[in-house]
């Protein structure tokens, strides 16, 4: 059993090999990987790992932005301080979701689960799991964002927002290309709040609304999007990212 680590923290990545040692002995890590960047590269250029455990908080992003841009096929064993995005972690190939410290009754009962799965029943499996740890109920997502404009709090409907920056604050664009601060801290808290089928990440600094979205430029760096007036800004976007925005788009 190939295993590859996820983890931005030295000492918890220290933790999770001797854990692994002496649970599963007969294992192998491969590699340890701390940024969603350095994933992406060492992906380009490796086959793939039996099984993956990753953090989801990593320093220049969440491990999700590997997973939903690369065509990672292996299981994944999902370590975190947050149990915030547990319903987004099942979509992907997830088959446990472990909050930190890491219990290693826990991390035993993650490995042989996945000792037992086989590639045909192993969404079948991840579902049931998803049931059962995390109840039947379809998420909410945030219709509505309380904002700061001139010391007068403001709520904003979601589908008057164009889109999220990330400056020195976090900013709120509306369609009518209004300004305010959001209570929010980080694109990635707020990120968790959305619903992905009307909202999409594009990058570190932006989160764009899909009726925002004007013109489509192919570009030799990926994309560049042209949002609606009155706004009209231009963003960037990866060519790591590109397909899934083609498909969100679409």
């Amino acid at each position: 059993m190939k295993i590859l680590i996820i983890e931005d923290e030295a000492l918890v990545a220290r933790d999770l090999h001797n854990l692994i040692a002496r649970l599963a002995p007969e294992a192998t890590i491969i590699a340890t990987i701390s940024s969603v960047e350095s994933a992406k590269t060492w992906f380009g250029g490796n086959k793939m790992p039996d099984l993956i455990l990753s953090d989801i908080q990593l320093s220049d992003g969440i491990s999700f932005d590997i997973f939903e841009s690369l065509h990672v096929t292996c299981p994944i064993i999902f370590t975190t301080a947050y149990d915030d995005y547990a319903i987004r972690a099942f979509k992907l190939n997830s088959i446990d979701y472990l909050l930190k410290p890491v219990d290693p009754q826990e991390l035993t009962a993650a490995l042989t689960k996945y000792k037992s799965l086989s590639a045909e029943h192993l969404l079948g499996d991840q579902l049931k799991s998803l049931m059962s740890n995390w109840g039947t109920h379809a998420k909410k997502y945030k219709e509505r964002f309380l904002t700061l404009h001139r010391n007068t709090l403001i709520p904003v409907e979601q589908d008057s927002i164009a889109y999220f920056h990330k400056e020195e604050l976090i900013y709120i664009h509306t369609l009518d290309n209004e300004k305010f601060i959001s209570e929010h801290h980080t694109l990635d808290e707020i990120e968790n709040l959305l619903n992905p089928a009307v909202f999409f990440r594009v990058n570190r600094q932006f989160i764009i609304h899909i009726q925002s979205v004007g013109k489509i430029t192919t570009t030799h760096k990926g994309l560049t999007v042209t949002l609606k007036p009155p706004t009209k800004v231009s963003i960037d976007i990866s060519r790591e990212k590109a397909t899934a925005f083609k498909n969100w788009i679409s």
